[in-house]
């Protein structure tokens, strides 16, 4: 399976000619980040995870297309009937060639006064877990760790803490569009102390760069 890190906290993971998109939002090209997937999946409904008008412009234009998201999401594409599929924590499902786990309930809390919405978090191959915007543990082992590093819900000392409670072998930093290069530089020093008493890899890619897993 090959991840490309696209912008923001959207992936793309390529496995036998089939691309699976996760997180297709605003501050991450959705159009391109879309272009050839034959599904999408969406932990939650903000606009820098979710770029509604992209995704019905590639629901629209490929009848192939899937969407798996949570119920909140279905409902806004409700006309494409049975090609979006409503997903909740437990579910192990099969989409598009690839295993996925379904993972979490909610957003991390940002302020008691902002009210919470669903997240759901996607452990894909069991390799993978895409957590979104929150701090899901998954039950099942986590090879590869994509780690939010810089929200307005998150502090260096919590995402320390939520790798550590993961361990995984790797781990590649996501949730990075609203960090400038100093602010980069910074967060992904404190991955680095994350990964320490484990010994794991951890790094930030740029948008773009693809691995193999």
């Amino acid at each position: 399976m090959r991840l490309t890190k696209l912008g923001h906290s959207c992936v793309r993971l390529d496995k036998d000619g089939a691309i699976l998109v996760i997180d297709p939002g605003g501050w991450s090209d959705p159009a391109a980040a879309l272009d050839g997937a034959a599904a999408v999946l969406v932990t939650h409904e903000h606009p820098d995870h979710l770029d509604a008008d992209a995704i019905r412009a590639a629901l629209s234009s490929d009848p192939g297309v899937t969407l798996w998201a949570n119920q909140s999401i279905c409902a806004q594409f409700a006309e494409f009937g049975d090609r979006v599929h409503e997903v909740r924590h437990g579910d192990a499902l099969e989409v598009a060639g690839f295993d996925v786990h379904v993972y979490g309930v909610d957003h991390a809390l940002i302020h008691p006064d902002i009210p919470l919405v669903v997240n759901t978090g996607f452990l894909v191959d069991s390799e993978l877990f895409h957590p979104g915007d929150s701090f899901t543990v998954p039950e099942d082992p986590a090879n590869t760790l994509l780690v939010p590093i810089s929200a307005p819900w998150l502090k260096a000392g919590d995402m320390i803490d939520y790798f550590r409670a993961v361990a995984p072998a790797r781990g590649y930093a996501i949730h990075d569009a609203i960090l400038n290069d100093n602010g980069l530089g910074l967060m992904t020093r404190m991955l680095s102390v994350a990964a320490a008493p484990g010994g794991a890899q951890v790094t930030r890619l740029e948008p773009g760069t693809s691995v193999d897993l």
